[in-house]
């Protein structure tokens, strides 16, 4: 049999709150034997060969962090892209400083442009948001170059502004793009459902195997220095599953990563119709004979109700956005209430993507008229995102027993933002009510969607219990949550989100045997420090998987071509 290793830590917290301290933990085959003191674990250490590593003597242990919504495939795609964003960006080969100002962005671009030597090379970046960086548009874009297809990446994800050089160059024309509603020629910009045209256009580029594995390895890099060791990728495949699956398992299912990866696949692929209900169920099953060890599919589905946060395109209720524009859906809601149908009906766990009070209520209606026609307990319906709310619709989320995913880095980044510029200060500061969700005793988790924010729970947690924006402003203090709540929604319930609480997310016996090493007690830190609590590594299913150093002296560049 194999024998015991036991770790001691100054304080293991285990998230167990019939156990919650403890100082050594035995581990065997990956599992948790059992966790307590030396003391305490005297029978099975007078039982069996055992080690004692002191290696974390000096450290604190928790379960492994969970971001139970982070997506590798798009992180990959975006990684390799030069940087020009409104916040610092660090990243695991370089640091991105802030551009702000119409101006300096297009003198960033400028610049960039110029450093390319291959005057053919697809110039694409990733970061723009009108707020901080004006107009840019196909024409601004065509200034800078009529030669170079040029791709300016919204910080959102969700769309695309492309120039004339980069849309020739995926073969569109004009009578293409005026044919699909959330395609606008004149703008150059191609949005939500459009943007799946631009990644058909660009697919070859975005998958070149030497820039697609780089970003899959810097994903990998990311996600450890955050001290995860499970995440899960929520919407599978991003473009192509057959172009993203070999890589994934190139570069993730390795015995050198100290992380699992739960698959959530969409509920229908891009450009689905409606109709095929029973065939895309059929097809999210068939999902499950590609498991490994450390990329699982399960029994998780995602759906989408409204656009993107950052892109303001999500729906919003009376009064809307100040300029009067309307946001998008992402699923038509005949098509979300059809598909939410027959996944729900064929027991699966749902995913639903709400960004604003509207997509959530369409979210709370489908789910209420499921319950009515087909009851489930612990069905673990969860809103994802969870942006713009009311209170009253956290009432309803209690009372359809749903659960809660939240971007809380919203508030940080956008709250000053969206007051000033896209709803005002009621709606903008009271982003992601987690306060309130929490008096209700609703479970909630805390996620990154990296990149959309950094792959740093702890930075989550911060936002969370602190709620600061980006000019230090406390934002709705009464939805601050504590940071017992905080250190919650990064292990034993992110694992509930994820339907694998009965093997990660709190340290106890027969769990896999999964911790974050900190160098600091969150629960002795003070709340605005909780972010910086320096991180030694992990341990996964047992084996110790030290952070190496991070190198921040490179200026952006783009890594792989």
């Amino acid at each position: 049999m194999t024998q015991l290793i036991v770790y001691t830590a100054r304080i293991i917290r285990t998230m167990n709150p019939s156990l919650p301290l403890a100082n050594a933990v035995a581990v065997r085959d990956g599992r948790i034997v059992e966790v307590g003191t030396l003391e305490t674990l005297r029978p099975w250490l007078d039982a069996h060969r055992h080690t004692i590593d002191e290696t974390f003597r000096d450290h604190v242990l928790m379960p492994g962090f969970i971001d139970p919504h982070l997506h590798p495939t798009l992180a990959a795609v975006l990684l390799p892209c030069h940087f020009i964003t409104a916040m610092e960006w660090k990243l695991p080969d370089r640091k991105a400083a802030p551009v702000k100002g119409h101006d300096a962005y297009l003198s960033r671009l400028k610049e960039i442009n110029e450093s390319l030597a291959d005057p053919d090379e697809p110039l694409i970046t990733w970061g723009f948001h009108k707020i901080w960086h004006g107009d840019v548009n196909r024409r601004a874009l065509n200034s800078i170059s009529d030669t170079r297809p040029i791709f300016v990446w919204q910080r959102s994800f969700h769309e695309i502004i492309a120039n004339d050089a980069a849309i020739e160059w995926m073969g569109l024309n004009r009578e293409d793009m005026e044919r699909h509603e959330q395609i606008d020629p004149e703008t150059g910009r191609f949005f939500e459902t459009g943007l799946s045209v631009a990644m058909n256009g660009m697919k070859d580029v975005l998958y070149a195997p030497k820039r697609f594995l780089g970003g899959l390895q810097q994903v990998a890099q990311a996600v450890h220095q955050g001290g995860h060791t499970t995440i899960g990728d929520m919407a599978v495949p991003l473009a192509d599953l057959e172009m993203e699956w070999p890589a994934l398992v190139d570069v993730l299912d390795q015995p050198s990563i100290p992380f699992r990866c739960q698959m959530i696949p969409r509920a229908i692929e891009r450009g689905g119709i409606l109709g095929r209900e029973d065939k895309e169920v059929e097809r999210v099953r068939s999902l499950a004979e590609r498991s490994t060890h450390r990329l699982q599919f399960q029994d998780g589905v995602k759906l989408f109700t409204d656009g993107g946060f950052y892109a303001e395109l999500m729906q919003l209720q009376e009064p809307g956005f100040i300029d009067g524009h309307h946001g998008e859906w992402l699923m038509p809601p005949e098509q979300f209430e059809a598909l939410a149908r027959a996944f729900w009906n064929n027991g699966f766990r749902i995913h639903v993507h709400c960004t604003g009070d509207m997509g959530l209520e369409l979210a709370l209606d489908v789910l209420e008229k499921l319950q009515w026609e087909r009851p489930r307990v612990n069905h673990r319906f969860t809103i994802e995102h969870f942006g713009v709310s009311t209170p009253e619709q956290v009432l309803r989320i209690a009372d359809l027993g749903a659960l809660v995913s939240a971007n809380v880095y919203y508030v940080h980044e956008l709250a000053d933002a969206y007051y000033q510029h896209s709803f005002g200060y009621e709606r903008a500061s009271q982003i992601a009510r987690l306060g309130t969700v929490a008096r209700y005793r609703i479970p909630f988790a805390l996620h990154t969607d990296f990149t959309m924010a950094p792959a740093l729970p702890l930075t989550s947690a911060w936002v969370a219990v602190n709620r600061l924006s980006e000019s230090g402003e406390v934002m709705a203090s009464e939805e601050r949550i504590s940071i017992d709540q905080a250190m919650q929604a990064i292990t034993v319930n992110a694992a509930y989100v994820l339907g694998m609480e009965h093997e990660i997310g709190s340290i106890r016996a027969g769990k896999k045997a999964d911790f974050t090493v900190l160098e600091a007690d969150p629960y002795e830190t003070p709340p605005r420090e909780l972010k910086d609590i320096p991180l030694w590594g992990t341990v996964f299913e047992g084996s110790p998987a030290p952070i190496g150093p991070v190198r921040h002296d490179q200026a952006d560049k783009n890594i792989a071509s």
